[in-house]
This record gives C-alpha cells, structure tokens and sequence, in this order.
C-alpha cells in the first residue's frame, strides 16, 4: 500500500512540529555538585615495644582535636590487658602513651575519636 502524497507531508510536517516543541520547551537544569572536601583528622601514631613497656607517640597535624587511647594486649592468659585513659592530641601537638603488660606483648593499637566540639 502506499501512501499518498499528503499524508507523507503531514506525517514530516507532525514529527518537525513535535521535535522543534521538545526543543523550545524549557528544561530544568541539574548542576553537578562538587563532592564535599573530607575532613581531615587523626593523629598519626608510632608504637614501640621494648620488652613488656610500650610507647606510643601521636602527632597531630590538623586543627581538630583527637582523642586518643592506647590499647596493650598481653600475650600471657593470666596478665591483664589494658585500655589507655582517652588522651587530648591538639593541633599541631604530639602526645606520649604509655603503658606495659607483666611480659610478653602480643598487640599494640591507638584508637581515635573526634572530640566534640
């Protein structure tokens, strides 16, 4: 079957109709957001074990303050692990952690806590 000459022109004429519609139609505009900059935090620590003593010392370089606590777990069943009590690191301070099992050392961490404003 073939069209006719006037449904062919109709049929151009609709489609430029709609296309040049979608053109003129106002669009909403998505600005692309810039990811938020991280916030810098923490203090950077260096552990040391001599024997049954360890030394920890933390630095911290940004303007938050951190809170951090030194963590000893014992090698021996019977000696007891510890918990360091939470220690203020300000800006641009460094911090000295110690603290010791009756032996052996089998762990050494530093925990880290924003402190609240």
């Amino acid at each position: 079957m073939r069209l006719s000459r006037s449904l062919a022109s109709v049929t151009v004429a609709v489609a430029l109709v709609i296309s040049l519609a979608y053109e003129a139609m106002p669009h909403t505009r998505v600005e692309a957001r810039k990811p938020a900059a991280p916030q810098l935090f923490g203090a950077d620590c260096r552990t040391a074990v001599h024997g049954s003593q360890v030394i920890a010392y933390c630095h911290n370089p940004y303007p938050g303050t951190d809170r951090v606590s030194l963590h000893i777990e014992c090698d021996r069943w019977w000696d007891i692990d510890s918990d360091g009590i939470a220690t203020d690191a300000g800006p641009a301070q460094t911090v000295r952690l110690t603290g010791r099992c009756w032996e052996d050392v089998r762990a050494v961490w530093v925990s880290h806590q924003k402190r609240a404003s």
